[in-house]
C-alpha cells in the first residue's frame, strides 16, 4: 500500500470513537501505519493532508443528523459537518475513492442536493434485512457479499430518493437506500460495514439517551445484537481497502 487511507471520525465520545477506529482497522484489514486518523471533534482537516496524498477516504458514523436545523445542532456537530461537507466537492468532482458509513450517506446525499430527512425510512438500533440490487451484483465492493444479508443499523434520517448520478446497490424493506454509489468510486452505506455486536453494545451504552430508543430497552437491544448473525457488511469495507489500497 503506497498511500494511507484517510479515516475521518465524527464521534465526540472518545470511547465510541476509539472503538469505531479499532473496528475500521480490523474489518478493513488495516494497520495504524496504513491510515491517517483525524477526529473532527478535536481538530479541523489538516492543511497538510490532500487527496493526492491518500488512497481513499473513509468516513465513520456519528450521532449528528445533516437534516437537523442549524439551531438544533451543537457547535461541535455543526463544525464536524462543515468540515466533511467541505471535502465532498473535491471527492465527487474527481470521483475519488470514498466510503461514507451511516452518517456518510447523509453527507453524500446532502452534498448532491438529494432529499435527506427524517420523514421516512429511519431504522431502530438493531439489524436490517438487506438485499443486493441487480446493479449491485456487478459492483466490486459487493464481491462475495450474499444477495441477502443482515446488517447493523440505527439512524433517524435517511435518503428519501436516489440522488442524481447515483447507482442503487443495496436496499431493505425498512430503508430502500442502504448502499449507493456516485460515479464509479464514491460509495456510501446506511448500514455499518465496520460494526459487530460488541461494537454496537458499546454504542448502545453510550447513546442510550440520544433518542434512538427508550433507555430502559438498552439491555434487550444488546441481547438482540449479540444473537444476530451479521458477517457480510464487513466485506464491503474489506473490498474497498483491497480495491483502492
Amino acid at each position: 500500500m503506497s498511500k494511507p487511507f484517510l479515516v475521518l471520525q465524527l464521534r465526540p465520545e472518545t470511547e465510541a470513537s476509539d472503538d469505531e477506529f479499532a473496528a475500521i482497522l480490523a474489518k478493513g484489514g488495516l494497520t495504524e501505519n496504513q491510515v491517517r486518523r483525524v477526529r473532527l471533534d478535536q481538530e479541523n482537516l489538516p492543511d497538510d493532508v490532500t487527496l493526492d496524498q491518500v488512497a481513499g477516504v473513509i468516513v465513520g458514523g456519528g450521532p449528528g443528523c445533516v437534516s437537523d436545523k442549524p439551531e438544533d445542532k451543537s457547535e461541535v456537530e455543526a463544525r464536524i459537518e462543515a468540515q466533511v461537507m467541505s471535502l465532498m466537492p473535491h471527492i465527487t468532482e474527481r470521483d475519488f475513492p470514498f466510503l461514507g458509513c451511516c452518517y456518510g450517506i447523509g453527507i453524500l446525499g446532502q452534498h448532491l442536493g438529494g432529499d435527506v430527512s427524517k420523514r421516512a425510512f429511519g431504522e431502530p438500533v438493531g439489524t436490517s434485512a438487506c438485499e443486493v440490487t441487480s446493479e449491485g451484483k456487478d459492483d466490486a465492493l459487493l464481491d462475495g457479499v450474499p444477495t441477502a444479508f443482515d446488517a447493523f443499523v440505527g439512524h433517524k434520517e435517511a435518503l428519501q430518493s436516489l440522488p442524481e448520478g447515483c447507482t442503487h446497490l443495496v436496499r431493505s424493506e425498512s430503508c430502500p437506500f442502504q448502499m449507493v454509489r456516485h460515479g464509479e468510486n464514491v460509495y456510501a452505506t446506511q448500514f455499518h460495514p465496520e460494526a459487530d455486536a460488541a461494537g454496537f453494545e458499546t454504542r448502545i451504552s453510550i447513546y442510550k439517551t440520544r433518542g434512538y430508543f427508550a433507555p430502559e430497552a438498552a439491555e434487550d437491544i444488546i441481547a438482540m445484537c449479540r444473537a444476530a448473525d451479521v458477517f457480510a457488511p464487513e466485506m464491503v469495507l474489506r473490498n474497498f481497502v483491497r480495491r483502492y489500497g
